[in-house]
């Protein structure tokens, strides 16, 4: 049999110790062992005796230096303690059976075999022994070695009844295939598509967990190209399917609005590890279908899909359990934005607009260039050179005005109190009026953001509209 040498870290001999205490086999089991083998990082060790998992735990605990505290979860009949930043689970081997509405499992004591055969896939099927008779021998009875080899994601027993048990094993063999860059079994995929309406009853923060491991993924277009052709995610974002397709009228046809996004997807992945950003470029361009028109002058169109995707958002994020906080708000704000440096590019680009851009995003204008960056995904690469190009002179300007006028996270000068206190005016649309006209200004760069040039202004347009100064704030030093 083969050998797997473990990493030197002492908690593996004390656990073998102990199980030879307590006269039960102990094994290292599931994702530590596959990412040992594929050489990846992971400190998440999971531990599996025949026998009494939270005994053993305890008895690692006396026999460690420090003696680490043990967090006992029994409803689950686990253990948990941490060695160094290495976090150790013990549990008993376990057979698991499963009802048909639920993928909650009832549990009893098992031997290795059953264990083994209730993980996913035959990849994290994989233990190596911690006992003395065979210590450190890998323990594979589902050629989990060999799938690993030819980068095949496969399930340890017939997938069909891994699928039904547990529906949310569907979108962890995708997750896997698009973290690992491996290929999911015919028969496997094929069980998925069979089995996609059960993914029904598992709860949607679960599936959303997935789905962002998917997103967060070096290629993460490779998932939600498994996702669409499993029929998956017609179930899970049926909004996203939505944008796939093209249509021909009158000899125009229309760029499939899916596969562009998850080419703008994967140019973002490759220069940002951000969760929130890949999600603006997932729904940046989410309301094209609800804004397709057919013109005959100018053919295909999608006006307003910026202002209608960013107003989406809230209730997209809501249905997705996703957070409904900055995070969501920062999606919402570069999807109502993504088109407006693409506009400077064909424009000539002029302070004002400049100034509007550094006003809008404030500290989101490099992330909103990235994402600008990424949607110019044409086949013709002289017209992405030339973007890019055109991009470069953009984000000179935006460094020459920010470092001018200081615009990123601009707020006027002039506040609505002392609007207020100048004209005697209470709360209301006046004072909002004012303040917008004088913020208008300060971006058009016909009033400058100090206070003497600002508030001058607002003496002016205050003139104008007939009102009557009360304090004059112009009048009191230090303003």
């Amino acid at each position: 049999m083969e050998t797997i040498k473990l990493p030197d870290n002492p908690v593996f001999d004390v656990v073998a110790t102990a199980a030879a205490e307590l006269e039960v086999d102990a094994y290292v089991i599931g994702g530590f062992v596959r990412d040992l083998v594929l050489k990846r990082p992971s400190k998440d060790i999971d531990v599996v005796c025949i026998g009494d998992g939270i005994a053993l735990a305890e008895l690692v605990s006396k026999k460690m230096p420090h003696k680490p505290k043990v967090s006992v979860f029994k409803n689950f009949g686990t253990a948990m303690l941490r060695s160094g930043d290495w976090e150790v689970e013990f549990v008993g081997a376990r057979k698991e059976s499963y009802r048909e509405h639920t993928r909650k499992p009832e549990v009893e004591q098992g031997t290795l075999d059953d264990d083994l055969k209730r993980r996913d896939f035959t990849i994290n099927a994989l233990g190596i022994s911690l006992n003395k008779a065979n210590y450190g021998e890998l323990i594979d009875e589902f050629n989990g070695l060999k799938d690993m080899k030819r980068k095949i994601i496969r399930t340890p027993l017939a997938p069909g009844i891994t699928f039904s048990d547990d529906p949310l094993r569907m979108m962890r063999a995708i997750r896997f295939a698009t973290q690992l860059g491996f290929d999911i079994d015919p028969d496997t995929f094929d069980a998925i598509i069979d089995n996609k309406e059960r993914i029904k009853i598992v709860s949607q923060e679960r599936i959303t967990d997935e789905l962002n491991k998917i997103i967060l993924a070096k290629v993460p277009s490779y998932g939600f190209k498994l996702l669409f052709t499993s029929g998956l995610l017609h179930l899970i974002f049926p909004k996203m399917v939505e944008l796939q397709g093209v249509e021909t009228k009158n000899g125009n046809t229309h760029k499939d609005n899916f596969y562009h996004t998850l080419q703008v997807l994967d140019n973002v992945a490759e220069v940002s590890d951000d969760l929130w950003l890949r999600w603006a470029a997932i729904l940046h361009d989410i309301a094209k279908p609800d804004t397709k028109r057919f013109s005959p002058k100018v053919g295909w169109t999608f006006h307003g899909h910026e202002d209608r995707g960013a107003r989406m958002v809230p209730k997209l994020f809501k249905d997705l359990k996703l957070p409904l906080n900055e995070h969501m708000r920062f999606v919402q704000k570069l999807v109502k934005l993504h088109l407006r440096p693409i506009a400077l590019v064909k424009d000539t680009v002029t302070d004002s607009a400049i100034r509007r851009l550094l006003f809008e995003t404030g500290d989101d204008i490099d992330a909103l260039m990235k994402l600008c960056r990424a949607d110019i995904t044409s086949k013709n690469d002289s017209k992405v050179k030339r973007y890019l190009q055109n991009f470069d002179k953009v984000e000179k300007r935006l460094v020459e005005v920010e470092e001018s006028d200081k615009l990123r996270n601009f707020q006027p000068v002039i506040t609505g109190e002392i609007i207020m206190e100048t004209f005697d005016l209470k709360p209301s649309k006046t004072v909002g009026d004012l303040k917008e006209i004088l913020t208008e200004a300060i971006l058009e760069g016909k009033v400058k953001n100090e206070f003497a040039d600002a508030y001058a202004y607002l003496l002016q347009i205050g003139n104008e509209k007939g009102l009557q100064v009360i304090v004059n704030k112009a009048a009191i030093p230090n303003n």
